[in-house]
């Protein structure tokens, strides 16, 4: 009964994302509904990510990606940015110690300089508190864009370029994604976003090439655990092709099990 129970748990997290990246979009109009400030929505959205990452942490996952912040949020109206701000300070300091109990390693990717020194050093000390930690990988994009992350990369490989550390000839794939924000990490294979649109809005452009794309109409602070567990049961519906055929992913799929089976007869 036990290896039947082992042999279950292994299937399942053979079908289970590494690496999760979330828009948790819907806030803003989940208060709106609610004649309630903005403000109130964001606070109502932090019980929602809070839920998402205990649940991750059940499962094992690997990395979590959520978008905070976008370098396009500062265009929005002043009192809601001064909001966030605030609300960001508030949440880094309630939750990290928490987080680093459940060996949550939290870092945060983004340009950190626009920010006050304040949430600078509470970004700072949540980093330092948590970086040796072994288990899920929080990732918080604030003041992240897509496009910023590439430039980013860019400028970093043309130094390199300059200071005579690399050439051109050796800049490929997998050099250029070691600029990039998340290199230590697999690339997300499931992107999830809340709130009704389908768009990846300027997020992990780069990263999100081969990520399967799973939109729900549910705003975020109402998105529960158990819709969580209907995304990853889409997810693990899905045929990860990468370039291939349905057919090769088959023929692939019963070399494995054949190999294993050889394995196991020769014990």
């Amino acid at each position: 009964m036990n290896e039947i129970n082992e042999s279950a748990a292994t299937d399942l997290q053979q079908h289970m994302p590494r690496h999760i990246a979330v828009v948790m979009d819907g806030n803003g109009r989940w208060a709106n509904k609610r004649h309630l400030p903005r403000a109130a929505g964001h606070k109502a959205g932090v019980g929602s990510t809070r839920k998402i990452v205990e649940s991750c942490v059940k499962k094992n996952i690997e990395a979590l990606t959520i978008f905070a912040f976008s370098s396009e949020n500062w265009n929005r109206p002043e009192a809601e940015v001064k909001a966030l701000m605030s609300l960001f300070i508030s949440t880094i300091m309630a939750e990290v110690r928490k987080l680093n109990k459940k060996n949550v390693c939290v870092s945060f990717i983004g340009d950190r300089t626009r920010f006050s020194e304040k949430l600078q050093n509470s970004i700072n000390e949540s980093e330092q508190l948590t970086k040796d930690n072994t288990g899920l990988h929080l990732n918080i994009a604030a003041n992240y864009g897509g496009r910023w992350d590439v430039v980013n990369a860019c400028k970093m490989i043309a130094e390199e370029v300059r200071d005579n550390k690399t050439t051109i000839k050796d800049i490929d794939e997998d050099r250029f994604n070691s600029f990039m924000s998340l290199s230590g990490l697999p690339a997300p294979d499931l992107f999830i976003r809340t709130g009704g649109e389908q768009r990846i809005s300027n997020f992990l452009i780069w990263q999100l090439a081969y990520s399967e794309l799973y939109f729900v109409d549910t705003l975020w602070p109402d998105f529960s655990e158990k819709e969580f567990d209907e995304a990853l049961d889409w997810y693990a519906g899905r045929q990860r092709r990468f370039g291939k055929t349905g057919q090769q992913l088959l023929d692939d799929t019963a070399d494995d099990t054949a190999d294993g089976a050889a394995a196991e007869a020769s014990h």
